[in-house]
């Protein structure tokens, strides 16, 4: 079959890898979302978002429904939304953000993962100075839309700034305007494809590529567990 069937393979496989790991965590999201402001997305903008992210990773619709019906049940799961930090090798600094139903479990193999890697965890709040939360939207460029107009019209509902890289446009604006900024783009009839929080680094520092190497190693054990829904470091 020849080296182009097992490429092709290598990529399914990869794909699929992938897709085993993040549709649990695009799950959970949506099963905490449904479970705090109710199933309806139109009433919820939370688990409206949860879904649209879920959808943009072609996340199927039968997953998404199952997410939320396992919220509206009697036996349904609670998870608690924790947050970890530690140092890891190369003096990397490293937040690490849980959604768990067994916090036990999950800071015990937090903490297994730094320390493997000649790391360690710190006190919570130790590093929160060190990253800035930002919401981030990603939406490709609308027809008959000038960006700058629309950067100024987004202004009033909190937005800093909007970049482009290679044709895909992103607005960040401080986390506390997730909310109204999401409604904006409503307004606007502009389809996003991505909204989250997220961390960015205050003083990103650059790292060898030895250095790389070893850091790399801890942060894919991170990104691997089940628990884990994000991972931000300070990484140039």
């Amino acid at each position: 079959m020849g080296r182009a069937f097992e490429y092709r393979r290598a990529a399914k496989e990869k794909r699929w890898d992938k897709m085993s790991k993040i549709f649990p965590k695009l799950g959970k999201k949506i099963t905490i979302a449904a479970k705090e402001s109710g199933p309806d997305p139109d009433m919820n903008a939370a688990l409206r978002t949860a879904i649209l992210n879920a959808k943009a990773q072609n996340m199927p619709k039968s997953n998404i429904d199952a997410a939320i019906k396992r919220a509206m049940g009697k036996d349904a799961t609670v998870f608690d939304e924790i947050n970890y930090e530690g140092k890891g090798p190369h003096g990397v600094l490293v937040f690490v953000e849980c959604a768990t139903d067994n916090s036990t479990r999950t800071v015990a193999n937090v903490k297994s993962y730094f320390n493997k890697a000649g790391g360690s965890l710190v006190p919570t709040g130790s590093l929160e100075f060190m990253f800035s939360r930002k919401a981030v939207f990603e939406f490709a460029k609308p027809e008959n839309v000038d960006v700058e107009e629309l950067e100024l019209e987004l202004i009033d509902a909190g937005l800093d700034e909007i970049e482009e890289n290679e044709g895909t446009f992103y607005a960040y604006a401080d986390f506390i305007n997730f909310g109204t900024l999401a409604q904006a783009f409503e307004e606007q009839n502009i389809k996003v494809l991505n909204a989250e929080l997220k961390r960015f680094s205050t003083s990103p520092v650059e790292f060898t590529e030895d250095q790389m190497n070893d850091i790399e190693k801890m942060l894919d054990k991170l990104e691997e567990d089940d628990d884990v829904q994000a991972v931000y470091t300070n990484i140039e």
